[in-house]
C-alpha cells in the first residue's frame, strides 16, 4: 500500500498540469509559482523591474500612480528597446481618484500627409513594407506622456524622465527576456547602419547581463525633459526624423509632426457576469475582447473545468468569430461608424453570432457580421490574422488614493521599423504597415490617418469602483489574452498571479498554440473537435495586473514570469 501510495503521488506531480510548477510552494495556488504582490499605498506592475522600482520610488516621494507610470514608461523606452520607445505609440486609461472620472488616452500617431495606395502603387508594391521608413507612422508616445503628466500627473516631465536619462547614458544591465528578443533582431537591425551601431556591439547584441548604454538617446530625453513636446514635434528631433525619411526616400514632412495631437476618448465596455470590462475603441482591438467576453456569457464555464476540451474550444470559437469582425471593420475612429461599434459590442448581436458555435466541432471558417447598413463585409478585406502582429510592454499603476492607470506603449515589431533617426538614437515604429491597400475598406490608407492598432490596456469596475487594472502584451494575443485572464477571475476564482500566470492558448493561422501545462486530455480532446495542435514557447504575450479589493482597498499585483516583469508595491 505503502508503494502505491508513492506512485500515485509522483504521477501527480509529474503531470502536465503540474509541469509549470519548478517546486513545491506552500500555499494553495496551483497555477502560479510565487505570491501575489500585497500593498496599502501604492503599486506598480511592469515588465522590467528597473522600470518597476523607478516608478515605486516616484510614488514613495509622494507623486501619484500615474507620476510613476510616466517614469517607468520612459525607463522601459531605455532599457527593453526591442519593444518599445519614444519613436513609438502610446495608450492609455487613467482613474481619476479625486473626480471618480474615467477616460481614454489614445496616443497613436498617423500616416503621413503625403501618401496614399497610388504612392505605393507607383513603386510596384502589393501592400506596406513590414519595415523600413515606408512603415513608419508619426509617434505619439511622448505627445502621450506630456498629456498624461498636465492632466493627472503631479511632478514635472523633467523628474519623470530622470531615471530613464541616467540609464540611456549611464547604462543598465540587460535583462533575460529582452537579451532573447535583442538577439533575435540582429539581422533586422543590420539592415539600417545607424541601427546597428547604436544598438549592437561588434555586430551582436548585448547578452544577459552585459551593460548597455544609448548616449544619443539620452541627449535626446535630455531636449525632451527641458524644452516638452515641441522639441519632438517641432524642434530638432523631429527635423531629424524627417531629414532621415527623405535620405530613405520615406515620406515625412514637418507639418506631419506640428499637426500631431492626442485624443482623450471614452472607453467601451461591456458587462461580464456583473463586472464593467473597459476598453479601448478603435482604433484599438480592444472591442475585440468585449466581443468575446459576450459570446462567452452564455456558457457555464465553470462547469466545463478549467482549460478542458470543451472550454478552450469555445475559448478558440469565440476568438474566431470575434477576429472576423475585427479584420473586417476596425480602423480609425474616423472610419467606424458608431452604429457599426454600438451593433458589435450589442448583447443581441452576440447572441445571433452564438448560434454559429458548434459545441462538438470547429467551423470550417467565420465570415464577418453585418453590422448595419452603413458598413456591410467587404470582399477583398484586410486579413491581420496571418501578420506578426508585434509586441509591447504593458504595465499598470495604482495608488491609496484610488488613481489607477492602465498603460501599453509600443513600437510594434522588434525594433519597429529597423530605422533610428540620425544621432538621436531613437527607433521609429512599424504601425503604418498595419494600413491595408484593398479598396473600400475601412483601414485604407490614406493622409494624415490613424493604422488599425493591436494595443489594448483594459480595466475592469465592481459597484462602480476599480476593480482591476490589467493588460497582456503581444499582437494578436493581446484580446485572447484579455479574455483568458478574466475568465480565471471570474469565472474560476484565481488570485491575480495564478489568472496571469496560468497556462494559456493562443489561437492563430498555424491552428492553435499550447503551452506545456495543457492536459493530455484537453490536447486530445480539441483534436477530436478539429483543431490543429502545436506546441510553443513565448507566444502566448506578458502580463502585469493589479486588483483592488473593494473593502479595504489593499492593492493586490501579479506579474507574469513570460516576461522579465515585476510587482511591486508598499
Amino acid at each position: 500500500m505503502r508503494i502505491r501510495v508513492k506512485i500515485g503521488v509522483l504521477l501527480l506531480m509529474s503531470s502536465p498540469a503540474m509541469a509549470q510548477l519548478p517546486g513545491d510552494r506552500p500555499a494553495p495556488n496551483p497555477h502560479s509559482t510565487r505570491s501575489v504582490v500585497i500593498a496599502r499605498n501604492g503599486m506598480i506592475a511592469t515588465s522590467q523591474p528597473l522600470a518597476s522600482a523607478a516608478g515605486l520610488q516616484v510614488m514613495q516621494e509622494g507623486g501619484n500612480a500615474i507620476d510613476a507610470a510616466i517614469t517607468a514608461a520612459a525607463v522601459l523606452a531605455v532599457v527593453e528597446p526591442t519593444m518599445n520607445g519614444i519613436g513609438g505609440d502610446l495608450f492609455a486609461i487613467v482613474h481619476d481618484g479625486e473626480t471618480r472620472q474615467l477616460r481614454a488616452l489614445n496616443a497613436s500617431g498617423r500616416s503621413p500627409y503625403a501618401t496614399s495606395p497610388n504612392v505605393f502603387a507607383s513603386k510596384s508594391l502589393e501592400s506596406i513594407p513590414d519595415s523600413g521608413i515606408l512603415s513608419v507612422s508619426v509617434p505619439g508616445v511622448v505627445d502621450g506622456w506630456v498629456e498624461l503628466l498636465k492632466h493627472h500627473g503631479t511632478i514635472s516631465l523633467e523628474r519623470a524622465l530622470t531615471p530613464a536619462i541616467n540609464y540611456a547614458r549611464n547604462g543598465f544591465p540587460v535583462s533575460e527576456v529582452v537579451a532573447h528578443q535583442w538577439e533575435d533582431s540582429t539581422q533586422k537591425l543590420m539592415r539600417d547602419p545607424v541601427a546597428a551601431s547604436t544598438f549592437l556591439h561588434n555586430g551582436r547584441a548585448p547578452r544577459t547581463g552585459e551593460v548597455f548604454s544609448n548616449p544619443t538617446l539620452a541627449r535626446s530625453l535630455e531636449l525632451i525633459a527641458t524644452e516638452g513636446r515641441d522639441a519632438f514635434y517641432g524642434g530638432p528631433l523631429a527635423e531629424a526624423i524627417v531629414e532621415t525619411s527623405r535620405q530613405q526616400n520615406g515620406l515625412f514632412a514637418m507639418k506631419d509632426f506640428l499637426d500631431h495631437r492626442s485624443d482623450w476618448v471614452d472607453p467601451i465596455s461591456t458587462n461580464y457576469r456583473g463586472y464593467e470590462v473597459y476598453e479601448m475603441p478603435p482604433n484599438t482591438q480592444g472591442i475585440t475582447a468585449l466581443q468575446m467576453l459576450n459570446l462567452l456569457e452564455d456558457y457555464d464555464l465553470q462547469t466545463l473545468g478549467h482549460n478542458s476540451a470543451e472550454y478552450l474550444h469555445l475559448v478558440v470559437e469565440a476568438k474566431r468569430i470575434a477576429f472576423a469582425d475585427r479584420n473586417a471593420f476596425i480602423a480609425d475612429p474616423d472610419s467606424v461608424p458608431q452604429a457599426v461599434l454600438s451593433t458589435l459590442l450589442s448583447k443581441n448581436y452576440a447572441a445571433l453570432r452564438r448560434k454559429e458555435i458548434n459545441l462538438d466541432y470547429r467551423a470550417d471558417s467565420y465570415k464577418p457580421g453585418n453590422p448595419s447598413d452603413q458598413i456591410a463585409a467587404a470582399e477583398g478585406r484586410q486579413d491581420l490574422s496571418g501578420r506578426d502582429l508585434g509586441d509591447t510592454i504593458y504595465m499598470t499603476a495604482a495608488d491609496g488614493d484610488g488613481n489607477v492607470i492602465s498603460l501599453i506603449q509600443s513600437l510594434f515589431g522588434n525594433f519597429g521599423s529597423g530605422v533610428v533617426a540620425g544621432d538621436t538614437g531613437i527607433v521609429l515604429q512599424n504601425r503604418g504597415s498595419l494600413f491595408s491597400l484593398k479598396k473600400d475598406h475601412p483601414n485604407l490608407l490614406s493622409p494624415h490617418k490613424r493604422p488599425f492598432h493591436t494595443l489594448v490596456p483594459a480595466m475592469v469596475f465592481s459597484n462602480d469602483r476599480p476593480w482591476l487594472s490589467f493588460g497582456v502584451m503581444g499582437g494578436d494575443m493581446q484580446p485572447q489574452g484579455h479574455v483568458q485572464v478574466l475568465l480565471n477571475l471570474i469565472d474560476f476564482g484565481m488570485n491575480i498571479q495564478e489568472a496571469g500566470e496560468a497556462a494559456r492558448i493562443r489561437h492563430s493561422p498555424l491552428g492553435v498554440l499550447l503551452e506545456s501545462a495543457i492536459t493530455v486530455e484537453a490536447r486530445w480532446g480539441l483534436q477530436q473537435r478539429g483543431h490543429r495542435l502545436r506546441n510553443s514557447i513565448g507566444a502566448f504575450g506578458g502580463f502585469q495586473g493589479i486588483l483592488i479589493d473593494p473593502t479595504t482597498g489593499v492593492l493586490m499585483g501579479g506579474s507574469d514570469p513570460r516576461k522579465d516583469g515585476l510587482a511591486i508595491g508598499f
